[in-house]
């Protein structure tokens, strides 16, 4: 039963991605979290996130604007190493505390549009991608900031979704490179089918998304979803959950 919850929801997931640009990931995290320690999960989604990624990478790179990812992703690496390994350090409480609280921060930006849409002059661009890659390593929310700081680079759509993607694959690599470090420690290695049929269910929806449903009105399941990702979040930090 909660193999078949989880596969479902990253299947769906994907879709709601692909309509109202909701982080898979900020999904996916709370998913994983009813079901596995906080660090398990975080690890878990971020697998599930970067193989999307690369499928996402590869459809797209011809549109990835290279001086842009430069002043963007330049500093991100080593705050993304900086984030996954005072990941790695935290455990119990204080990470449920924490992930809790970003959980809901992230929930609220993601949720509404008009929050989403809070930009940040291009000259920032280098402290966009420390804080992107920052929370990124330490949680996997990165998309938020990420579009905060890349609204305003005079970007094309085509080579923000582009360069925004080839960024998140950058943040991921380095995050499950510190992650792997610690694998012993998580429950990942008896999870493989689990992860490998969530991921095929992730790109699933992507395609699946963009051939059938591409006049549905996501509105309002973006604020469904996003409410009950800000509630779980508020129960973790509480030690509910």
């Amino acid at each position: 039963m909660i193999q078949v919850i989880i596969i479902s929801t990253a299947f769906l997931a994907s879709i709601l991605t692909f309509f109202s640009g909701f982080g898979l990931g900020t999904i996916m995290l709370p998913t994983f979290a009813l079901f596995f320690p906080i660090s398990t999960a975080i690890v878990m989604t971020g697998i599930v996130h970067f193989i999307n990624g690369i499928f996402k990478v590869l459809v797209v790179f011809r549109h990835i604007h290279l001086p842009t990812l430069w002043r963007f992703g330049l500093l991100a690496i080593p705050s993304a190493f900086l984030g996954a390994w005072i990941l790695t350090r935290i455990e119990g409480q204080s990470l449920k505390l924490i992930v809790g609280i970003l959980m809901m921060i992230f929930s609220i930006l993601e949720t509404f549009p008009r929050l989403k849409n809070i930009s940040v002059s291009s000259k920032y661009l280098p402290i966009g991608g420390v804080l992107s890659g920052f929370f990124g390593g330490l949680t996997g929310h990165q998309g938020a900031f990420r579009s905060m700081f890349l609204i305003r680079a005079g970007l094309t759509k085509e080579q923000f979704i582009a360069t925004g993607s080839a960024f998140s694959f950058f943040v991921d690599l380095t995050r499950l490179a510190v992650y792997f470090n610690n694998i012993s420690k998580l429950e990942i290695g008896n999870n493989t089918l689990l992860l490998s049929l969530t991921t095929l269910a992730a790109l699933s929806g992507v395609i699946i998304g963009n051939r059938l449903l591409k006049k549905v009105d996501m509105k309002f399941i973006r604020f469904i979803v996003g409410s009950a990702i800000f509630i779980l979040g508020l129960l973790i930090t509480l030690g509910i959950v």
